[in-house]
């Protein structure tokens, strides 16, 4: 497989963006290997933070690529919004639907840490789970204030943890829950007057 990329050169590689190596991997299903390089260590490390088991988180990842391979033509590049952005919406839907079905094979809910429950999608943002409705999410994050926008990718696209928001931003953990608390009711706001418009 790499031989067959290797007809391009490092450099024409690594300058390409990602939603060009998407689309010609298509064609090229060779250089689909240049993305799983790009992401595939912080993809892992999500899932690990979800799954709490590297055997766990590898499945999780793979199956993410996989899903990000077959749907490609459902992306496209949109203002404010990133491949990455796309990649991690693909992985903690995989990751939280095995989450869930281990917890009912083990009969019981399994506890989440703090900062898991928190970036668990709750009944009214389920919307995450369909990729269908993608642009009606972008579009709200696009009417968003700069500062609650941003805080939203890095938490529920990106998927940081508070903690690293907290260092990344300069902010208390208290500041960033709140800000994430405001965002989302913001959010929520100008997802619901794009249904009721």
């Amino acid at each position: 497989m790499l031989a067959d990329i290797m007809a391009f050169s490092t450099t024409e590689l690594s300058n390409l963006p990602d939603a060009e190596v998407l689309a010609r991997s298509q064609k090229e299903p060779d250089l689909f290997a240049v993305l799983v390089r790009r992401y595939e260590a912080a993809l892992l490390r999500r899932a690990r933070t979800i799954l709490k088991s590297p055997e766990d988180a590898e499945e999780v990842v793979q199956d993410a690529f996989t899903k990000m391979y077959l749907y490609a033509d459902k992306y496209h590049p949109q203002e404010g919004a990133s491949f990455s952005s796309w990649a991690y919406t693909i992985l903690n839907r995989v990751a939280y639907t095995k989450y869930r079905a281990q917890s009912i094979e083990r009969g019981k809910r399994a506890e989440l840490e703090p900062e898991h429950y928190e970036s668990l999608p709750d009944a009214r943002a389920e919307f995450l789970e369909d990729l269908s409705i993608r642009n009606e999410v972008i579009t709200a994050l696009a009417k968003l204030p700069e500062t609650a926008a941003k805080i939203l990718r890095m938490q529920f696209i990106e998927g940081k943890s508070q903690e690293e928001i907290a260092e990344a931003e300069q902010l208390s953990i208290p500041a960033v829950k709140t800000r994430v608390h405001r965002a989302k009711k913001l959010f929520k706001q100008a997802y619901d007057e794009q249904h009721y418009e």
